[in-house]
């Protein structure tokens, strides 16, 4: 073994941005001149568990005319392919991100969208170094492309008007990144790796600009990450990312094993939902040839041991409960046992506050947990229960119990929600809300949406339960009955009226409102620019009212004090503050 592991690179990006396309290119780099995809010598390209290594000799190969003579010092790259559920948040190791470096590919001709964004702030929040790779230029117009043509030949060869709509596009991108905190520039353009992003343009369907890519990743890799890469020796850790139900094994769990080794017979300690797991590994395996690794079906090779970096699969009793994105740490002492079961221990306590008041947020994993309250802590929103799994009948139970109907709020990212607690949802009374999604921008953006619908939906519950002030006229020539009760026609000039208010003339009292028509309809109140026949107790028309009187509709003292704090328009505040002054002649406090 050399004393360097392979750099861990993840590809990031949003949906059809071209992220299998790179990866399904980097895959068949090791085809080119040999004879036999599934023929493994040194030097092909072998697919691992979620992964694919591509070894530095065909990387030396491939970018010689960009290395400017020097080679690649580590054995190769690691490129982890992520299960599409699977927030790269979610994967972590030793309380950093799984990978070493990012390549955060992005549609030249669309820019940033919800999940780049979502991806840059992960990528801020791990300080995981990362390129940009700007793809699909062969979509600009004009330009043209070239299998497996460097960019930096591929940019001498084209149009002006081609790089210019390159370059707008290119600042474009950069503007928007900078949003993110971020400088970027493009890739031969670069001082210091160190300040600025590096953006390479490529076409990963074309293939042209792949091997700068691969450059500019090695560069940084051999520059930066000495110390991590060097952190070889020692016992096996590896970040779990996915458990599966194998044929003949039972259940087994996908591995990215990012230092040290792990062998058949070795100790295993495992962070699980209800405390650390201590096993055995009692199989050991890897894909056969260059099968996708999530596809390798039985074509597994049983192994003795495998060194870091690499995707594997084991198999080991009691894994029921291992919680994906957590760590697996070899272990081959007491002390070392000891310790890597308090670490275990403390990775499977969430690290996430917890409100007597709040929303409750679930995930698949630790890491989508916390990056999610991490997300809801920068905008403020208190979280009562944290859990990981699937959304339950208990959760919704639970979120029912919440006193703010604005915290009766079920956020669950990258997980389902079980059939039984969809069904507690629908004939649930106290508007409890289930919002899912594998992007956390987009759970951020709904809940949004859905507090301001709320809330308007309890601003009228409320507006129901209190008297609203209005000014009505009494209308000329509509007097349906004098006295006993009088029942005229009237136009509500501002706010509403409610059946049993009372009226005011002039600050005097004048009878009560006791029904309210229009038409053969009964109603309990009418709003503003409303005509409508009223019937009022104890007045006759002509003595105490005429027609063409304006009036003011009264409100109680007790509704007074509630609408000081209610949302009011600005004629339904004018009537309001018009009661106040009258009522205030007589009782100074009134409605305080």
């Amino acid at each position: 073994m050399s004393g360097r592991r392979q750099p861990i690179v993840a590809v990031l990006g949003h949906v059809d941005h071209g992220k299998t396309s790179l990866l399904d290119h980097v895959r068949s780099l090791g085809e080119q001149g040999r004879s036999s995809v599934m023929d493994r010598e040194a030097g092909g390209i072998t697919q691992h568990i979620g992964a694919t290594e591509v070894p530095a000799s065909i990387l030396n190969d491939l970018c010689a005319p960009l290395l400017g003579g020097k080679t690649f010092d580590s054995p190769g790259l690691l490129f982890i392919d992520t299960p599409g559920h699977h927030s790269f948040s979610s994967l972590r190791a030793r309380g950093g991100s799984l990978a070493d470096i990012a390549i955060l590919i992005v549609d030249v001709m669309e820019g940033c969208r919800p999940q780049t964004r979502e991806s840059l702030r992960i990528l801020k929040q791990s300080k995981t170094p990362f390129v940009i790779a700007a793809n699909k230029v062969d979509r600009i117009y004009g330009w043209g492309t070239e299998e497996g043509r460097a960019m930096a030949m591929s940019m001498r060869e084209q149009s002006k008007e081609a790089l210019g709509l390159l370059d707008q596009k290119y600042w474009e991108l950069v503007g928007q990144v900078a949003e993110e905190g971020f400088n970027v520039e493009r890739y031969d353009r670069i001082k210091d790796f160190t300040k600025d992003i590096a953006l390479v343009p490529v076409s990963a369907r074309e293939g042209e600009g792949i091997q700068d890519l691969l450059a500019v990743v090695i560069g940084l890799a051999e520059r930066y990450l000495e110390e991590q890469l060097t952190d070889v020796d020692g016992s096996g850790e590896a970040t779990v990312l996915e458990m599966k139900e194998e044929r003949g094994l039972g259940k087994t769990l996908d591995l990215i094993l990012h230092r040290g080794s792990i062998r058949k017979g070795d100790e295993v300690v495992l962070v699980g939902g209800r405390g650390p797991i201590v096993t055995h590994v009692k199989g050991l395996f890897s894909p056969r040839g260059m099968s996708e690794m999530r596809d390798a079906g039985d074509r597994w090779d049983d192994s003795e041991v495998a060194y870091a970096a690499a995707g594997v699969k084991i198999s080991a009793p009691s894994l029921e409960g291992v919680l994906v994105g957590t760590t697996l740490r070899v272990v081959n002492s007491v002390e070392e046992k000891e310790a890597a079961v308090e670490d275990a221990r403390e990775e499977g306590e969430l690290s996430i506050e917890l409100e007597e008041e709040g929303v409750s947020i679930k995930s698949d994993t630790v890491g989508g947990l916390e990056a999610l309250a991490k997300e809801l802590g920068e905008i403020g929103v208190p979280i009562r229960e944290a859990s990981i799994g699937k959304v339950s009948r208990r959760d919704i139970r639970s979120a029912e119990a919440s006193a703010d109907p604005l915290h009766r709020l079920i956020m669950a990212f990258s997980t389902e929600i079980l059939e039984e607690a969809q069904v507690e949802i629908d004939a649930s009374e106290a508007g409890v809300k289930h919002i899912g999604s594998d992007i956390i921008y987009r759970i951020l953006e709904e809940r949004e949406d859905w507090i301001e619908e709320r809330k308007t939906e309890l601003e009228e519950e409320r507006r129901e339960m209190v008297v609203y002030p209005g000014r009505i006229m009494l209308l000329p020539d509509h007097t349906f009955r004098v006295s006993k009760p009088a029942v005229v026609g009237v136009r509500v000039l501002a706010g509403r009226i409610h059946i049993g208010q009372g009226l005011l003339k002039e600050g005097r009292r004048v009878g009560r409102i006791k029904s309210i028509r229009s038409g053969q309809e009964s109603m309990k109140e009418a709003q503003q620019g409303a005509e409508v026949a009223i019937s009022v107790d104890g007045v006759t028309v002509g003595r105490q009212i005429d027609e063409g009187d304006v009036l003011l509709v009264d409100i109680p003292e007790s509704h007074a004090r509630k609408l000081r704090k209610m949302e009011m328009t600005p004629v339904e505040r004018e009537v309001y503050e018009e009661l106040l002054e009258l009522h205030r002649k007589d009782d100074h406090f009134w409605g305080r």
